[in-house]
C-alpha cells in the first residue's frame, strides 16, 4: 500500500526591479514557529490543490487566498517541481508581473497554541510579503525552494 505523496503548487512573480535587476515575490510563513526566524523562513506562496484541480489553478487560488491580492494576467511559465525535506512535492509557475503589495491581506489558519494548552488560535499563513533579488531570495527562501530561481534565471532571455 503506497503512502499518498503530498503535493503543492505556487506562484512565482518576478519582475524587473527599481534598480534593474530581476526581483522575485515571497512571502514570509506566518505563525509561532516562524516569527523570529528569517533565513530559510520564506516561501512562493503556495498551497495543496482541492481533489480533482490542476496545479496551475491551485497555485492562481493559492496565491490569491494567502495574500489576499488579486493574481495579475498572463501566461504561467512552468518552472517543474522540486521534493522539500519533509517530502513534499512542490511545483511552481512562474508569471512576470509588477503587483503592489499595500492590499497584503494574509489568509488564516488556525493551531492549538501553545502546544497541548487545548487553546487554538489563529495565524496568518503569511506574515509579510516583499520583492526581493535573486541574492537576497536565496538566502531567505526555504532551502529546497532555492532550486527555483535557478531555473527561473535560465527561462528568462537576458
Amino acid at each position: 500500500m503506497s503512502e499518498r505523496v503530498r503535493r503543492s503548487a505556487g506562484l512565482l512573480l518576478h519582475r524587473c526591479g527599481p534598480d534593474g535587476r530581476l526581483e522575485v515575490l515571497l512571502g514570509h510563513m506566518g505563525g509561532p514557529f516562524w516569527s523570529r526566524k528569517e533565513a530559510g523562513a520564506w516561501s512562493i506562496p503556495k498551497g495543496e490543490p482541492e481533489q480533482s484541480e490542476d496545479d496551475q489553478s491551485a497555485a492562481r487560488r493559492e496565491f490569491g487566498e494567502e495574500l489576499g491580492l488579486p493574481v495579475p494576467a498572463g501566461t504561467l511559465l512552468d518552472l517543474g517541481t522540486v521534493r522539500q525535506s519533509g517530502g513534499k512535492s512542490v511545483r511552481v509557475f512562474a508569471l512576470s508581473a509588477d503587483l503592489a503589495l499595500d492590499g497584503f491581506t494574509p489568509g488564516l489558519f488556525s493551531l492549538e497554541w501553545p502546544p497541548r494548552s487545548g487553546r487554538q488560535q489563529e495565524f496568518p499563513e503569511i506574515d509579510r510579503v516583499e520583492w526581493c533579488t535573486l541574492e537576497r531570495a536565496s538566502e531567505l527562501l526555504v532551502v529546497a525552494q532555492r532550486e527555483f530561481l535557478t531555473r527561473l534565471e535560465a527561462a528568462l532571455p537576458g
